[in-house]
């Protein structure tokens, strides 16, 4: 029997009006130039332009002149060689210089798929039988660069959206919080890359138990005490940066003493390599925090770090109730440095602050991370595709430390004979784990199916949908990726099974199932399990 899908009018559409002010590279040599150009300019001059840019500027981005200011600031090694001091120019001189090294990004120029749903932490003015959920987007825009952006709203009682208005003053996160770390355990980091090479995620864990100090900041944590006893080849090429630290450092003070290593004509290759390393390892964790007045729609997840300045790919959302009742949303997603992947998290309990760190361990190699809602018989658990073919199910004592994986689905059927992976966290209902499932097969067809597990023991399928639970239809064959509908998270809402997805990767809309009718069918069909 083929399950009845009812496909929603509602379409998330790209808009290429959403946009961000960026900050703008150019080499210094172009940046001193151009510094000079203002500083020769008259002070009524200055006025004059900054009171145009205004004009035109401050009506599409919240408060631009304290981006001009951000901006202006990240160009003191300029002033430093042109020797210019900062604190002699005027606030409008400031701005201006700025704004020249500023320009606008279209986050969705390009796509708006990928999506995924969870409940939103505030409930309130919401009656019994409706939900008010946040959907997660993968947002791309010019040089395909992908980042996280969000849209809020209420189902109904027949799960019909009434979405909330979305905002056009877009920003990127007014803090951004780089970690403390201890030197030995960074040491013993370096070591391990330096073995098994700089594209293996460095291997730091959040065991919710880190050192708190100056403003909830982590400090690392070694899993394993072999890590500690690696080749020391990289420990002597990395004293040369890490014996001016104290045992316990900053990003700012690890980065003031790598500037000062660049500019030594005596640097060697070999000093460059690993200062790259150490920026990497570094930079993978951060913490960013976004204004209180900011509307969800307006919070945009952008790359921050080395390992992701290519993209923040596929983010699944979903909503964790640890064993003590205290709920925390966390999404996995893929980092893209433009050569190699690395599979992250982040956490947040109010989607105004969000905590991000590297998933770390030997099976985060590959897409596709997508972590259980609760802990299962005392670990965390997460399905994973480490192989790109089939699905994996994975446990763990520590949320981002993964080290072994079990197979538990194989393709079996035509429409999967390509590979299989999951569409999302799974779901626990009363009958068992529910995973939507994403499934390739013929002309690189991307079709959902669904598949049920045990509770107590998730490795063991109790049945899987003999045909796809949805396949493109003709209205969703068209676009960036043809022949695809992917999605990165569902949820239950009253009776119905709530799926969000992705019509070949340019927009998005959502569809429901009933969940009774979903779960018998797949109760009958038995297990396909190899």
């Amino acid at each position: 029997m083929q399950v009845e899908v009812t496909r929603k009018k509602y379409v998330f559409s790209p808009d290429p009006s959403r946009i961000i002010a960026r900050f703008l590279y150019v080499n210094d040599e172009r940046a001193a130039d151009i510094i000079r150009k203002v500083l020769a300019m008259p002070e009524q001059e200055v006025k004059i332009a900054m009171s145009q840019l205004l004009r035109g500027y401050s009506r599409r981005h919240r408060n631009i002149s304290k981006i001009f200011e951000k901006h202006f600031a990240k160009m003191a090694p300029i002033f430093d060689k042109i020797e210019v001091n900062e604190e002699d120019l005027s606030p409008a001189q400031q701005a201006l210089i700025g704004s020249y090294f500023t320009m606008e990004y279209s986050i969705e120029s390009a796509a708006f798929f990928n999506p995924s749903i969870v409940e939103d932490p505030d409930q309130s003015e919401t009656r019994p039988d409706e939900k008010r959920v946040i959907f997660s987007f993968r947002a791309t825009g010019e040089g395909h660069i992908s980042s996280v952006v969000f849209r809020s709203g209420v189902l109904d009682r027949h799960s019909n959206l009434l979405l909330d208005p979305v905002g056009k003053m877009l920003a990127e996160a007014d803090v951004i919080k780089r970690s403390f770390y201890n030197k030995k355990v960074f040491e013993a980091k370096l070591m391990e890359m330096g073995e098994k090479g700089s594209a293996v995620s460095p291997a730091i864990i959040d065991k919710h138990d880190e050192k708190k100090d100056q403003g909830n900041v982590i400090s690392p944590v070694i899993v394993d005490k072999q890590d500690m006893v690696k080749d020391q080849t990289i420990h002597v090429s990395s004293s040369f940066i890490l014996d001016k630290l104290g045992d316990d450092f900053t990003y700012g003070e690890m980065m003031s003493n790598i500037d000062k290593a660049r500019k030594s004509p005596e640097i060697t290759d070999e000093q460059v390599k690993i200062i790259n390393q150490m920026m990497w390892l570094a930079s993978s964790h951060y913490e960013i925090y976004f204004s209180i007045d900011s509307a969800i729609s307006e919070r945009v997840i952008f790359p921050i770090s080395a390992t992701e300045q290519r993209g923040i790919e596929d983010a699944r959302f979903v909503k964790f109730t640890d064993d003590d009742g205290e709920i925390t949303y966390y999404a996995t997603y893929t980092a893209y440095d433009g050569m190699a992947i690395l599979p992250k998290l982040i956490s947040t309990k109010d989607f105004y602050n969000f905590r991000i760190l590297p998933i770390n361990g030997e099976i985060a190699q590959n897409k596709g991370m997508a972590l259980f809602p609760r802990k299962i018989n005392g670990k965390y658990a997460m399905l994973c595709r480490i192989d790109g073919v089939n699905n994996y199910i994975a446990y763990s004592d520590s949320i981002n430390f993964w080290r072994e994986a079990k197979i538990i689905q194989q393709p079996f059927y035509p429409w999967e004979l390509v590979q299989i992976g999951n569409a999302g966290s799974p779901i626990e209902t009363e009958d068992g784990w529910l995973v939507i499932t994403h499934a390739v097969g013929s002309m690189r067809e991307y079709t959902l199916g669904a598949s049920l597990y045990e509770l107590d023991n998730p490795e063991k399928e109790i049945g899987r949908l003999a045909t796809p639970l949805m396949v493109p239809d003709e209205n969703e064959r068209e676009g960036y990726v043809p022949n695809v509908i992917y999605s990165c998270g569902s949820l239950i809402h009253n009776k119905d099974l709530i799926i969000p997805y992705a019509m070949s990767d340019h927009s998005s809309t959502y569809a429901t199932v009933n969940l009774r009718e979903l779960l018998d069918e797949l109760k009958a069909s038995g297990t396909k399990a190899n």
